[in-house]
């Protein structure tokens, strides 16, 4: 997981008191599942719909119901539209985020009918999610994701530090490294005995210990509000 200003492969990692090297065993080859020529915000994410509450799930109505045909180009910017095996994915923007919409045929979107499994994790989220497409669709005014699911500026800023922070960890670098780059601290010139108790030492392993929590499936519970 990186980020476009700072991967793993960035200058800033090479402005290090040492050198930290790593060897892909796929550099040059196929095996990554993503390009890592390209930035990570290239493109939205697919989530598998079952983890994600910001998923809208979408099938045909049953013969019988005369729904609404749907229009994605008129809930928002479409970034993306890709078809798999199991079905179509949407992905719209608006001022309250990326709401994916997942068509489960392909008269989903002439006779579109929501999905709501019960039980399923974050139903409240989901039914949230739900009742907002329905008046987006009606012509109200209204963000597609509850507020529990937007990302502030503040979590987004947390966020990319997190991720900075792992890949300098990643490439085997420590907490001084992390505090000079990721927090831009004076303190990390310290002399080892006042850095051993300085502030930003235990921010930096902080940061260093979030982050691999975040890379470890951490991150799911963004998906969820949490």
């Amino acid at each position: 997981m990186t980020t476009p200003k700072l991967s793993a492969r960035s200058c800033a990692i090479t402005s290090m008191r040492s050198p930290l090297a790593r060897i892909s065993p796929d550099d040059g080859g196929c095996g990554f599942a993503h390009d890592p020529s390209n930035p990570v915000g290239d493109e939205p994410t697919t989530w598998l719909p079952e983890l994600s509450p910001g998923t809208l799930l979408l099938d045909a109505a049953p013969s019988g119901f005369a729904p609404v045909a749907l229009e994605p180009s008129q809930l928002g910017s479409i970034v993306a539209d890709r078809t798999d095996d199991e079905g179509r994915e949407v992905v719209i923007v608006d001022g309250s985020g990326e709401l994916h919409i997942r068509l489960n045929s392909d008269l989903a979107v002439r006779r579109p009918m929501i999905l709501l499994p019960l039980g399923a994790a974050s139903v409240d989220l989901r039914l949230d999610v739900a009742s907002r497409f329905i008046r987006k669709v009606g012509g109200q005014t209204i963000g597609l994701l509850p507020r529990a699911l937007r990302l502030t500026t503040q979590r987004k800023r947390r966020l990319v530090q997190l991720l900075h922070a792992f890949d300098i960890h990643d490439m085997g670098g420590g907490p001084r490294d992390v505090a000079e780059i990721v927090l831009r601290s004076e303190q990390a010139q310290l002399p080892s005995v006042e850095w051993k108790d300085s502030h930003a030492r235990r921010a930096a392993n902080r940061l260093i210990h979030d982050s691999i929590a975040l890379v470890e499936r951490g991150y799911l519970k963004f998906l969820r509000g949490g």
